[in-house]
């Protein structure tokens, strides 16, 4: 008798167990769903940087006659501060880029000079490489600059992702008028991004690859930037290390540290 009431017992515990597992699955899923895509475009930032970030890559810049590669750290701080330097190789090594809020700077150490990168400059090229200067040092504009709205669900690499339109805000210091983002519903990444020029035409597609952890945080560890109207180019950036949210003061992100940082 006993044995019967503690089975009965065990049984209870069973279903209510799995009653909380499954509401709690589907509580997961719903408050996912339920997010703006202001929300979910201010998280994917979040994932992708934190409030502070540390990365080792390598770029490769692959043309019909050959490829080039660079190495390269990158720090970033919140949305508005950003410093990148080129290790290598010889040629480019000590090479950086500055963003402070909306300014950009940058130096270029075989000639001494800081040059600052005037708005007119943010869509071109940066280092000879398929990304342009503000695709590399302004990432975040996406965030404050654009106005956000979910168009459709879509599957990538496996990934079920919001496919969400960034239209920018009029008088936005922005080099793209349209940007449209797929970001993972998984881990917020952003694993497809296409950028459209003022007559909204496509100017190049960004496709991430190979999510891994990093320093606990899922990392897209390969990305491909691919120009629309150049057959056979691309870069290729990989990341290799990875750490994020510690203290870095504000004063790391200045143009005496631009010049003065070594490899």
């Amino acid at each position: 008798m006993a044995g019967c009431i503690m089975k009965k017992k065990i049984k209870v515990i069973i279903k209510i167990a799995l009653f909380i597992a499954f509401f709690g699955v589907v509580g997961h899923v719903f408050a996912a769903d339920s997010l703006t895509a202001n929300a979910i475009v201010k998280k994917s930032d979040q994932q992708m940087r934190g409030d502070s970030s540390y990365t080792e890559l390598t770029m490769n810049i692959i043309r019909p006659d050959g490829t080039r590669s660079m190495s390269m750290k990158s720090w970033t701080k919140e949305q508005n501060l950003s410093l990148v330097l080129i290790t290598g190789p010889a040629k480019e090594r000590g090479s950086a880029s500055l963003k402070r809020d909306k300014e950009m700077w940058g130096w270029i150490p075989n000639i001494e000079r800081v040059i600052k990168i005037a708005p007119s400059m943010l869509g071109q090229s940066w280092m000879g490489s398929d990304f342009t200067n503000d695709d590399l040092i302004n990432q975040s504009s996406i965030v404050v600059d654009y106005d956000h709205k979910i168009i459709k669900e879509d599957v990538i690499d496996g990934d079920k992702t919001w496919v969400i339109d960034a239209i920018a805000k009029p008088d936005a210091p922005v080099v793209w008028s349209k940007v449209r983002l797929w970001i993972s519903k998984k881990t917020f990444l952003q694993r497809k991004v296409e950028s459209y020029d003022e007559f909204d035409e496509l100017v190049h597609t960004m496709t991430t690859y190979d999510v891994q952890n990093l320093s606990g945080r899922m990392v897209a560890t390969r990305m491909e930037m691919v120009p629309a109207d150049k057959p056979g180019n691309k870069t290729e950036v990989i990341t290799h290390k990875a750490h994020f949210n510690f203290l870095i003061n504000d004063e790391f992100f200045s143009q005496a540290q631009m010049k003065s940082l070594r490899n």
